[in-house]
């Protein structure tokens, strides 16, 4: 049963459908988010937030006590690239970079209406570039996103591959956004259960992202890449999410192509409800499982482990 707590998700959904009609242009749909939305997350505390220039890319390091220097969270922030910004998301990087132990680079892109794809994977790669220019080494940075960051995600993996680069050790994806052709079942199963993102509304954000262009081009809709050679992933969603079968549909095919998958569908809960992390119990448990499952990808301790020698000494 959903947590009291958890409530807060759905009501901020369905704050934002109750003030559609007043959101008629982007900057105010824009500035409901950059009130609302941040809320809904608690500071994670002990966390550093730190504005740097990524190559021309506005970005935040984000950096807990005691993190790991040479391992690193690359984040790509969720939003239907209408809204969402390195500030309405700093909490959950926070809460996230701080449960695995390392630092994380939580970067910005245009939204549709400033510019259209492939605009916002453009500023993926350049902030990519720029942080193993840093001189990180892509075995020791997991790449994260949630929503439409995991089109950014997916695409930012298929054009290191095409360039035969290395790739990230690990991804991560919260309520992953993976089909632009708005294939998966539960948009009707779930249609009663999900105030925001009716189908209709959907598909008004991939015009707005998109255009015109092909829906199923692996770039934008990740659920028709060739995902083999790909790292390992965990994919989280909530049970009542329209986009729920996404991530479904998204783990099988990663599977197929012998990609290591976890999938953890989280009963009652809503799109992408990890930013209540700090919250509500079950944000924070999906926080918890994430850093558990990474942790050891990344060549860090259990953090059990790690409490307990802090305890020792």
């Amino acid at each position: 049963m959903a947590s009291t707590e958890s409530e807060a998700n759905r009501n901020h959904y369905a704050a934002f459908v109750a003030n559609a009609g007043k959101l008629t242009s982007p900057q105010a749909i824009i500035d409901f988010n950059d009130t609302h939305w941040p809320a809904l997350t608690g500071e994670p505390g002990g966390v550093d937030y730190i504005e740097v220039d990524a190559g021309g890319v506005p970005a935040l390091w984000i950096v807990p006590k005691g993190a790991d220097a040479e391992r690193a969270l690359f984040y790509a922030h969720g939003g239907g690239f209408v809204g969402g910004s390195i500030y309405t998301h700093r909490k959950l990087a926070g809460h996230l970079a701080k449960a695995i132990g390392c630092r994380a680079l939580l970067y910005d892109y245009p939204l549709a209406h400033q510019a259209k794809h492939p605009a916002q994977l453009e500023a993926a790669m350049t902030a990519w570039n720029w942080l193993t220019d840093e001189g990180f080494d892509p075995g020791r940075i997991v790449i994260a996103g949630d929503s439409c960051g995991a089109v950014l995600t997916y695409g930012l993996l298929q054009r290191l591959r095409a360039q035969g680069r290395p790739l990230p050790v690990a991804t991560l994806i919260i309520s992953g956004w993976f089909d632009m052709a708005l294939t998966a079942a539960s948009y009707e199963t779930n249609r009663d259960k999900d105030p925001a993102f009716a189908k209709a509304g959907v598909d008004w954000l991939v015009a707005n992202f998109i255009g015109d262009a092909d829906r199923r081009d692996p770039e934008v809709s990740p659920l028709y890449a060739d995902l083999s050679g790909f790292p390992p992933v965990f994919l989280q969603a909530g049970a009542d999410e329209t986009l729920v079968d996404e991530s479904r549909m998204f783990a099988e095919r990663a599977r197929q192509a012998c990609v290591e998958t976890r999938l953890d569908v989280f009963d009652g809960m809503l799109h992408s409800f990890q930013m209540m992390a700090g919250r509500a119990p079950e944000a924070d448990d999906a926080i918890a499982r994430l850093a558990a499952w990474v942790r050891p990808k990344l060549g860090l301790p259990d953090a059990v482990d790690v409490a307990a020698g802090a305890k020792a000494a």
